[in-house]
């Protein structure tokens, strides 16, 4: 299941939003739904955001986005 993952987070990173969005709204394990979570709130689309943090069981993130991007990539790469 990673390497779905790993192609969102690739797309985020070239901010290639749609493409990021596509792979990350086909699943709905908890690392899909936070990345779908962080690509809404690239986006400005708040309420968005917090439902799909939510959806992961993780609080809305407080620091930046390149740091959460960070993260995300780091879990994408774990497995």
């Amino acid at each position: 299941m990673a390497e779905h993952h790993e192609h969102a987070m690739a797309f985020a990173r070239e901010d290639r939003w749609d493409d990021a969005h596509r792979i990350a709204q086909e699943h709905d394990d908890p690392l899909s739904c936070r990345i779908h979570g962080y690509l809404h709130r690239v986006e400005g689309d708040l309420s968005n955001a917090r439902y799909w943090y939510g959806r992961a069981g993780v609080t809305f993130p407080e620091d930046g986005m390149e740091e959460e991007l960070g993260r995300l990539e780091g879990f994408a790469r774990e497995g």
